[in-house]
């Protein structure tokens, strides 16, 4: 019938409204799961963010401890005012400042006396000697001194027979960490370790990796003012040991005797030591400090050392004063061992040294007048034999 409603005409739009009625409550969960997992994500991220915090600060604080305890042990041995440490911090603050300056190896630290030179000739001094050093890390050192010191009038460097070999490690490097800063010092061993750079810039390196003798114990210790007893005397380390069988336990083990290197490096670092002097104005003599007399035959290049020796001396118009006659070469009880005087016989030498110096500086002083008298020039070897 016309008036009649079809079946589609009267249910579709029924059920058309009941099918979307009925869907509203699948895309209200689907929209609350959405919402719900929102939500989560929400609170997820926070927590993961706030762990990432505290880890970032609690590496920070470590970072800055680590920092802060490397600058308290370096201040600590700056301080110090004692044996190896408060000698080198005498040093790098310029409160030396003496006429007369030692220089060399280990040698030189336990067998110049400075104490014994002030008396007998007079003249101020100190000692620079460093143990475990070349003559290459020695100049460096001297042009350290001489960056943070008054110039010295005389500097007596000690010969060795390994004078002509280079530097191959730094020996002990943490008696050098604390002053890194300067330039002279720091460029002369990172030519000998180029990882030097990480005792410099790394905090607590120096202190942890490089150092075998605890020697941050005594920063820490520094920091609250102690000192440790004193065993360096106006930089002068005195050896108490007395002889043992070192010596016959290397003649054991060196059947044909032992050779030292004639490296030019070596030549050239003597040469430098010459040119410092020379460009201060500074009157350099060469000693070669008394070594057991047994040791001498023992080197089997020794000559070819020491003819290298009074070549530069006499190019250079360098007085070279040889002890390798000294009296008491043979006696023991004046040697820890065949290299090193012990304190006694440290003791005698530097009265010789100090005596014959005394005499050199007269000399020269009265030379210096006689021509500066009659206006001629004065040559450096003047009392040289």
């Amino acid at each position: 019938m016309p008036n009649e409603e079809t079946f589609d005409e009267v249910f579709s739009p029924q059920l058309l409204t009941a099918s979307a009625e009925a869907a509203r409550p699948e895309v209200e969960r689907e929209g609350s799961i959405v919402t719900e997992t929102a939500g989560r994500k929400q609170e997820v991220m926070p927590k993961a963010w706030k762990a990432v915090g505290r880890m970032a600060g609690f590496l920070g604080v470590i970072v800055v401890l680590t920092f802060v305890t490397n600058a308290i042990i370096t201040s600590g041995l700056r301080r110090i005012k004692t044996s190896v440490f408060g000698a080198s911090n005498q040093i790098m603050e310029g409160k030396v400042n003496v006429q007369v300056v030692i220089t060399g190896s280990s040698r030189a630290l336990a067998h110049y006396d400075p104490r014994t030179i002030e008396a007998i000739a007079g003249r101020t001094a100190f000692n620079l000697g460093r143990n475990g050093s070349q003559t290459d890390m020695q100049v460096a050192f001297l042009k350290v001194y001489l960056a943070h010191n008054r110039t010295p009038e005389v500097v007596v460097h000690n010969l060795d027979a390994f004078s002509f070999v280079t530097t191959r490690e730094v020996y002990d490097p943490v008696e050098y960490t604390p002053y890194l800063y300067d330039h002279e010092l720091y460029d002369a061993l990172r030519k000998i370790n180029p990882n030097i750079w990480k005792s410099r810039y790394l905090p607590l390196y120096g202190y942890v990796v490089e150092d075998m003798n605890f020697s941050w114990i005594r920063g820490l210790k520094g920091f609250l003012g102690w000192s440790p007893p004193e065993d360096y005397f106006l930089g002068f380390n005195p050896r108490s040991r007395k002889w043992t069988d070192d010596f016959k336990n290397l003649k054991a083990s060196r059947p044909d005797g032992v050779r030292f290197e004639i490296e030019p490096a070596g030549i050239q670092a003597v040469e430098e030591l010459i040119r410092v002097c020379r460009g201060n104005g500074i009157q350099l003599i060469f000693v070669y400090s008394p070594e057991y007399i047994e040791m001498q035959s023992l080197t089997k290049n020794r000559a070819e050392v020491f003819d290298h020796f009074h070549q530069l001396a006499d190019r250079f118009e360098v007085p070279l004063w040889d002890y390798s006659g000294w009296k008491y070469s043979g006696n023991q009880e004046f040697f820890q061992n065949s290299q090193h005087l012990n304190a006694d016989g440290a003791a005698v030498f530097s009265m010789d040294v100090a005596n014959r110096l005394r005499e050199y500086l007269a000399a020269r002083s009265k030379a210096v007048g006689d021509l500066q008298a009659s206006g001629g020039a004065v040559h450096s070897n003047v009392g040289q034999n």
